[in-house]
């Protein structure tokens, strides 16, 4: 049984942790280096650090902020945010992290998906999809969810998987930030239509809502931001929910 990983977001803006509702109305959440090396003390799997406003502002990853995250902790770390070409994502994984993340360079350029797995190996590529429900589909948007794209997100996904992505980071626009839980169709549309590893984003409040991620959805990645950056929520409790309801976990005690 494949290991279901529990994933902080570290959503990125100007050197800070921030955190929104659908995408807006962001707030400070901390210093992503320290919260960075907490998570991974308290059992996290993994890190997902996004500058979200890179892309917008037409502007590379803060690659020195990206190196002092790395250097903190010893867990897998995924980058993305502004990352545009092979070479910036050479930079990014020669500076510590151990995958790249695209979006908005992907859907403009999806040629950079098959360069990067080429040359560093799908398992160094994550596409993070960001789907809004529109006109009875979910349609593909980009830029911190500011430009819609026209793009059916399932057939995105399959395409993506073709050029050789190694996961898919999937986040529902439309429960971003609203603590109503993951938009299980969504995920389980992606699980259903791919077969590589699906990481689910964008609306968890609860424990529960984990836990219908993993069953339900069948993603064998989740991630949040704002239930761990505020400690409503620990990775241990969501560990323990999700082992309790017959799912494989990494146990905390052997993350410190």
């Amino acid at each position: 049984m494949e290991v279901v990983r529990v994933i902080p977001c570290l959503d990125v803006k100007d050197g800070r942790v921030v955190k929104g509702v659908g995408f807006l109305d962001l707030k400070d959440a901390g210093d992503p280096v320290e919260l960075a090396y907490m998570y991974e003390r308290q059992g996290a799997d993994e890190l997902v650090f996004l500058d979200i406003s890179a892309s917008v502002e037409g502007r590379s990853t803060l690659v020195d902020l990206v190196r002092d995250t790395a250097s903190a902790v010893f867990i897998p770390l995924t980058v993305g945010g502004g990352i545009t070409s092979l070479s910036q994502a050479a930079t990014i994984l020669h500076s510590g992290a151990d995958k790249v993340s695209f979006n908005s360079a992907a859907v403009r350029a999806p040629r950079l998906i098959d360069e990067v797995a080429k040359t560093f190996g799908s398992q160094s590529v994550v596409v993070a999809i960001d789907a809004k429900w529109i006109n009875n589909r979910y349609e593909v948007f980009t830029h911190g969810g500011t430009r819609s794209t026209g793009m059916d997100a399932i057939a995105w996904a399959k395409e993506v998987e073709d050029r050789g992505a190694g996961e898919i980071l999937v986040t529902s626009m439309d429960r971003d930030g609203t603590k109503e839980g993951f938009d299980i169709n969504l995920v389980k549309s992606l699980t259903q239509a791919t077969s590589i590893p699906v990481i689910a984003s964008g609306g968890v409040g609860s424990i529960q809502h984990f836990v219908e991620g993993a069953l339900e959805g069948n993603a064998q990645g989740l991630l949040a931001a704002s239930v761990f950056h505020y400690g409503e929520i620990s990775i241990k409790e969501v560990k323990d929910a999700l082992f309790s309801n017959g799912l494989n976990v990494r146990p905390v005690e052997m993350c410190s």
